[in-house]
């Protein structure tokens, strides 16, 4: 009699929550506390949205600063960051207001060159407004060219001239690799005028040769060379040849450091095994991921720190890819005091001569 007399009064507690409940299945999604998104600037009063005022500057340091920090966020955010901005860009000075903007995030804020690609890509097609001075992506690619006009300038400057300047370079091979042209088959392709300015590039660097315009030139070839040797070699061009030779000019006559002459070392070695591609006996110009279960094969594979191989096949390869570009920056303190290496001392260094001879034995080898 007790167990039913606590059953009726626990069922008629239960009923009486139900009754006084508040909630509803028309309530708003929930979100975890620490769930965030560049939404949740748009604000509601009840009853419709509205947009916080703010200039189209900020606005676009906001999202870019955004993106960087959350990069797999790009694909959930890009469509409601165009739609903000197609709201706002509605006159030529305010296009290349925003051309402006995103360049210099593009080219100052660092690891943010591959996301500023992306987004430079998809701005270019989806931008609405194109008045007879050009649409976004040709005045970016303006832009562009009058950084690259200036590069004799720059690619001498003070420190931090040049590390802006090495910033452009990098930003310029992932626009290239991440650009679409479409032409008039309506097939997609990549900026040809992008393959020649990187050529240029690459020589200013290779002719002004300190360590940090080395490392740049490095970081350059590690990012886009098998892409834009393939390029040259579908023109006829020998422009990859050119440039090992004068890697190797560099490797044999200027005094460079030796952690950048290990990472030449390594360049050379990396494009004689042809970027460390696997040789197919055909490829067809038809394959893509979805067909070809040996696409990825041909792409250059990568160690992370603690040397877990990826190629481009990988889900997090843009993460992977960037780790081994910071761990490759300017001069880590830990090789350096007062100017010395800091783990070598004199006794360790190879005589010049030797070094030469090792170094012609070695190109022997690999080329």
């Amino acid at each position: 009699v007790t167990t039913n007399v606590q059953r009726h009064n626990s069922s008629s507690a239960a009923d009486a929550l139900v009754k006084n409940s508040k909630l509803s299945a028309a309530a708003p999604e929930f979100f975890p506390g620490n769930y965030a998104s560049f939404q949740d600037d748009v604000y509601s009063d009840g009853s419709e949205e509205y947009y916080p005022e703010t200039s189209l500057a900020d606005f676009v340091q906001d999202f870019v600063s955004h993106l960087n920090s959350s990069p797999g966020s790009f694909e959930s955010e890009i469509d409601y960051i165009t739609d903000m901005l197609n709201s706002c860009v509605t006159t030529e000075e305010i296009l290349q207001e925003l051309v402006e903007l995103i360049y210099v995030q593009s080219t100052s804020i660092p690891n943010f060159a591959y996301t500023g690609a992306r987004l430079c890509n998809h701005l270019s097609y989806h931008i609405r407004l194109s008045p007879a001075s050009g649409n976004f992506r040709q005045l970016l690619l303006q832009r562009c060219q009058n950084q690259f006009e200036q590069r004799e300038q720059a690619v001498r400057g003070d420190p931090e001239t040049q590390k802006r300047f090495h910033y452009y370079v990098l930003f310029l091979g992932e626009l290239y690799l991440n650009l679409e042209i479409k032409s008039r088959k309506d097939t997609p392709g990549r900026a040809n005028v992008l393959l020649g300015a990187l050529k240029d590039l690459l020589n200013t660097l290779f002719c002004h040769p300190d360590d940090p315009n080395l490392m740049c030139a490095v970081k350059l070839l590690k990012l886009s060379g098998s892409i834009l040797d393939d390029a040259w070699k579908e023109k006829g061009q020998s422009d990859m040849d050119e440039i090992i030779k004068k890697i190797e000019e560099v490797l044999l006559d200027v005094k460079c450091s030796r952690d950048v002459k290990q990472m030449l070392l390594k360049l050379v070695e990396l494009q004689s095994s042809n970027w460390g591609r696997v040789q197919t006996a055909s490829v067809s110009s038809d394959a893509t991921p979805d067909n070809d279960p040996n696409y990825f094969m041909n792409e250059p594979t990568f160690y992370t720190a603690d040397g877990t191989p990826f190629t481009a096949a990988d889900p997090e390869y843009s993460d992977k890819y960037q780790e081994i570009l910071d761990r490759e920056d300017y001069f880590p303190d830990a090789y350096e005091e007062n100017g010395n290496d800091f783990f070598c001392g004199d006794e360790d260094e190879m005589d010049p001569e030797i070094a030469n001879n090792s170094l012609k034995m070695f190109f022997l080898l690999v080329l």
